[in-house]
């Protein structure tokens, strides 16, 4: 945990302490500068903090208030398909909690399988599939963290999820539940991939998240998961997929999904 502590050491005169962690996923990091007196510092200031290489992801640790909360929120992630490890893909997640936070809420786009789903949905995620062939939890255990076995009975947290859905209603749209596969990537699934995740009862899938819930639940953090709907998966979706199409659905639903967010934090 060396690593972990420099970071910490780094930033914490920066950040303060914090209530909420946030991770932004593909195309959804422009909720950070909403923050009342955000302040970014680039992951590269940070020590050991990995790089995101991916298109809509800035790479940036942003702190601010909102709805009267200290908030700590990643503007962008790093996958394990860019080449990182999976205690590398956790990094950020872990250093939130460390920096105080006890709840988190990670936010990603997915490509939907189940029929209800429609490019555009929001979904909460009620639980999830880690299809990745890995853990953030290999290694060592760091019983001063967290207890070598982790319980993910509700790894996504009702409560919170019940919050979101009375959230979405006040704002008059529907937010869709469903369990989200996380897979290595970065090719997107084939329509027998898709066709197989379908049978496992995935409803949603994406290449990021997984882990990062593994890591934030073995720190005891409350988890919030929301999917944005980028497109449908291959074999359901009428076209070719690209990352092009990630980022403009996300950036249509931008309003709806800072609006969701804003209220959740007013909520908790």
């Amino acid at each position: 945990m060396e690593a972990l502590d420099q970071a910490k050491e780094a930033v914490a005169h920066q950040t303060g302490e914090v209530d909420i962690a946030m991770v932004l996923g593909s195309g959804l990091g422009d909720y950070a500068n909403t923050l009342d007196g955000a302040h970014a510092i680039p992951y590269g200031e940070i020590p050991h903090m990995p790089l995101s290489s991916v298109s809509g992801h800035a790479g940036n640790l942003v702190t601010g208030r909102k709805a009267g909360k200290r908030i700590v929120a990643m503007q962008g992630r790093t996958h394990l398909y860019e080449g990182n490890s999976p205690n590398e893909v956790a990094f950020g997640v872990r250093l939130m909690a460390m920096l105080g936070a006890r709840t988190l809420i990670v936010t990603n786009a997915a490509g939907g399988i189940a029929p209800e789903l429609e490019a555009g949905d929001l979904m909460a995620i009620t639980d999830q599939l880690n299809l990745t062939g890995t853990s953030s939890l290999i290694g060592p255990s760091e019983e001063l963290r967290g207890p070598r076995f982790v319980d993910m009975t509700t790894a996504y947290d009702p409560n919170l999820i019940e919050t979101a859905s009375g959230v979405a209603a006040e704002l008059g749209f529907e937010l869709k539940r469903g369990i989200y596969a996380g897979l290595l990537g970065p090719s997107y699934e084939t329509p027998a991939e898709v066709r197989m995740l379908r049978m496992l009862g995935a409803d949603a899938v994406g290449m990021s998240t997984v882990l990062e819930v593994l890591a934030a639940r073995h720190m005891g953090l409350r988890i919030l998961g929301i999917s944005c709907i980028s497109n449908l998966a291959a074999g359901i979706s009428k076209g070719p997929l690209s990352h092009e199409e990630v980022e403009e659905t996300a950036g249509r639903v931008r309003s709806r999904f800072e609006s969701l967010l804003s209220g959740v934090l007013e909520s908790l």
